[in-house]
């Protein structure tokens, strides 16, 4: 039984349909420099590719 990575577990989020999302990092201060369109996308949760989700779902895991 693994215990559950909880740095992982704080940045990662498993959808209803099972999907990985995360937010996107760049998103807390030196904003003005930013184009706006870094910014408006910063905002929105990205899907994880499937290769990556799945090691994150296994570290997240714990039982």
């Amino acid at each position: 039984m693994n215990k559950t990575r909880k740095s992982i577990a704080k940045r990662f989020k498993i959808t209803g349909s099972g999907k990985l999302v995360r937010r996107k990092p760049g998103h807390r201060h030196l904003l003005r420099n930013k184009s706006v369109k870094q910014r408006r996308d910063a905002r929105k949760d990205h899907v994880v590719p499937e290769g990556h989700a799945k090691i994150l779902r296994a570290a997240m895991r714990s039982g």
